[in-house]
């Protein structure tokens, strides 16, 4: 098994990093990679919270329980597992200087965006293919950008869409209660 996942892992870094190549995908996929980041996630769940309709705050409450579920799963799976990002082991990698100091598995880029997107998707349908098509931009800028293996990238989609779903079938009245607590005050 830990022979295929490392072919799997050579095959498709070697096409999105090296083959995909190009100075367009370098500018698009060097800033897409952000819509990912804790700072972009933070400021959009904060933003549904304070600034949305009633609707639009119980999804920032959603979302902040499920960024915050998927997140302390990925940090642990990270400093449980210790894998080096490819960067720092591969030869021949195109790399763009960013020098990140944790883990490489799973990816967090790719758990947050697909926490994002399958909680807006689920309670806005009509949005759902432009938040998965920006979140599988994440996902692959990623590997593009040479930070991660397609593993990685593969391991944060499922837990980004895990969490999202857990919460949203199985806690949705627990969101609702919340969101009735902080505004009843």
């Amino acid at each position: 098994m830990k022979n295929r996942l490392k072919k799997f892992d050579d095959l498709f870094i070697d096409i999105i990093n090296n083959r995909m190549r190009s100075k367009y995908l370098d500018y698009i996929m060097y800033r897409v990679t952000y819509l990912g980041s804790a700072v972009f996630s933070a400021i959009l769940m904060f933003s549904f919270i304070f600034f949305g309709n009633q609707n639009i705050r119980i999804m920032g409450i959603e979302l902040f329980l499920v960024l915050g579920a998927s997140q302390i799963i990925v940090h642990s799976l990270k400093r449980l597992l210790s894998r080096e990002r490819p960067y720092k082991i591969l030869e021949q990698l195109n790399t763009f200087g960013i020098n990140l100091k944790d883990y490489s598995f799973p990816s967090g880029h790719s758990a947050a965006s697909f926490s994002l997107a399958t909680t807006i998707a689920l309670n806005i349908p009509r949005l759902s293919i432009i938040v998965f098509f920006l979140a599988i931009l994440v996902a692959v800028s990623r590997i593009y950008l040479g930070v991660h293996y397609p593993t990685d990238v593969a391991a944060g989609i499922i837990i980004g869409l895990s969490a999202s779903l857990l919460i949203h079938f199985y806690l949705i009245e627990f969101v609702y209660s919340l969101g009735e607590k902080i505004w009843a005050t």
